[in-house]
């Protein structure tokens, strides 16, 4: 439950700290090597002040100015297990962050003429349907990169956490209602992953492949790679941590390649640089064109409105994979964080008319270290001192997001509940076209809820009446998260699974 808000916690948290209007330059103009330099000079202080106060195991940062990586180090270790300790090779799960590495997969494709950012996906994915004709036959890259074509927040990671694989889940959203097309933005991880999947389909191999073939190997990024298994082998890679009971233990693995371009990358610090320095470039570095500034300078550009002005925040935008907004003096940077609440949080910034990025790459659930190290940095280099506390400013906008979930979240058992009927009558196969069949079983004198291709369990717990609850492991729901099964005649209704309003199977035997 938790990972299906973050994304778009991270996106907003990013996209809410500037303000003004977008313009080429800062109103000060570009920033002088020396304040770049004073800020440089500091930013390890920042960093291993960050690492004490926040208690996190591991981080890689990477700086770039120009074409040149100016700061890279690792802080902490890889695994409170092993303690193999952090270095700027050392390789992280990017999450999120793999949705503006992915933009410039697709862009180089562009820039080749394999697909246009307009190219229709029925052209090149035509089993990709959504509920609407209309919709499905209009559909682009572009729209689904941008998140505007009308799948609802999060579309489908309910599927992936249950087992299906990217095909079956792409298939389904087919079953999902759709918000107006190209004016309502809705962060997807699953829209974004087909418009991904079309783009591989025309260039006629595999998302991992392509990647690999149009900017990994070019840019040197030895490291990195689309494919969980490539990181699973890594011997100098971070494991996922997880805060419980005030203690940063390893959390479970976490296979995103159902949502690869979505959230499938992992690279270390310096791969990154690397990349961040053909962005500053244009798409190109070192005089290598990469991928051409036309086909580029779309996805680093306001495609739809991500979130309204309001009296308190400017209103923020999205291009195609990236968050674009202003820093509080103006100056455009387009950025993306990434987490997985497992035991990943990560960050990039470009701000181009200071020609300097930063990457900051963690091994923890997020609570917004790596966004508080990268506004510390750019206030650093603007105006030679922190123009706010970022460190409660992010944690706070974080926090909000480890609160109890769930139906019965906080909810007290009654005291005497009505009785259940007997457990047998609830047991049995019941059907939904969009999770699949849920069957429910009585074991142990509890009911059982078996559910998708993973068949992941859920154990019950009597409520009242025909209600009953069940809990999640702290790793995967914030402590008093608890979730409500609801009994009704032949059908089940299941609180965790009804974002979308399909969470009711029907008893088929």
């Amino acid at each position: 439950m938790r990972r299906r808000v973050l994304g778009t916690a991270l996106c907003g948290a990013l996209s809410a700290c500037g303000g003004g209007s977008v313009v080429s330059l800062g109103p000060d103009g570009p920033a002088s090597d020396t304040q770049i330099d004073n800020a440089l000079a500091q930013l390890d202080a920042l960093a291993r002040n960050l690492m004490a106060s926040s208690g996190i195991p591991g981080m890689s940062v990477a700086v770039v100015q120009g074409a040149k990586t100016v700061f890279a180090k690792g802080y902490g270790v890889t695994s409170v297990k092993t303690q193999q300790r952090v270095d700027a090779d050392t390789v992280f799960q990017l999450a999120s962050v793999s949705k503006s590495v992915g933009a410039t997969v697709v862009a180089a494709q562009v820039g080749k003429g394999v697909v246009k950012w307009d190219t229709p996906m029925s052209s090149v994915l035509p089993w990709f349907t959504l509920s609407d004709p209309a919709v499905t036959a209009e559909v682009t890259a572009g729209d689904l990169y941008a998140h505007r074509s009308g799948l609802r927040d999060h579309a489908g990671d309910s599927l992936e956490e249950i087992g299906y694989d990217q095909t079956q889940i792409l298939q389904r959203l087919h079953y999902l209602g759709l918000d107006p097309f190209r004016t309502t933005y809705h962060y997807t991880n699953f829209g974004l992953t087909a418009g991904a999947a079309g783009v591989a389909a025309a260039a006629g191999t595999d998302w991992a492949t392509l990647s690999q073939q149009a900017i990994y190997a070019p840019l040197g990024m030895t490291r990195t790679s689309s494919l969980y298994a490539d990181f699973a082998q890594r011997t100098n890679a971070a494991a996922g941590h997880v805060l419980v009971n005030g203690q940063y233990v390893p959390g479970p693995l976490r296979d995103p390649d159902p949502q690869s371009p979505a959230g499938g990358v992992s690279s270390s610090a310096n791969d990154m640089a690397r990349w961040l320095a053909m962005l500053l470039g244009n798409g190109t570095v070192n005089g290598q064109t990469v991928i051409p500034a036309s086909a580029l300078q779309p996805a680093l550009s306001q495609q739809i409105q991500s979130r309204a002005a309001s009296a308190t925040l400017p209103a923020s935008y999205y291009g195609f994979g990236f968050v674009v907004s202003t820093l509080d003096s103006g100056r455009v940077t387009f950025n993306h964080s990434g987490a997985f609440t497992t035991g990943a949080a990560t960050t990039f910034m470009v701000v181009p008319s200071m020609n300097l990025a930063i990457v900051v790459l963690t091994n923890t659930a997020p609570i917004g270290v790596p966004e508080t190290l990268a506004y510390q940095f750019f206030d650093l280099a603007q105006y030679g001192a922190a123009q706010r506390d970022w460190a409660t400013f992010f944690s706070t906008t974080f926090g909000q997001y480890s609160k109890p979930t769930g139906a019965l979240a906080g909810a007290t058992p009654p005291a005497s509940p009505t009785p259940a009927q007997p457990l047998a009558n609830y047991a049995g196969v019941y059907a939904n076209d969009y999770f699949g069949p849920l069957q429910v079983v009585v074991q142990n004198n509890a009911l059982v809820l078996t559910l998708g291709p993973a068949g992941t369990q859920f154990t019950c717990t009597h409520w009242n009446g025909d209600v009953f609850s069940y809990v999640l492991p702290l790793t995967e729901a914030p402590a008093g998260s608890r979730f409500e099964v609801s009994f009704a005649g032949r059908q089940v209704t299941l609180d965790y699974f009804n974002d979308e309003g399909l969470g009711t199977f029907t008893r088929t035997a």
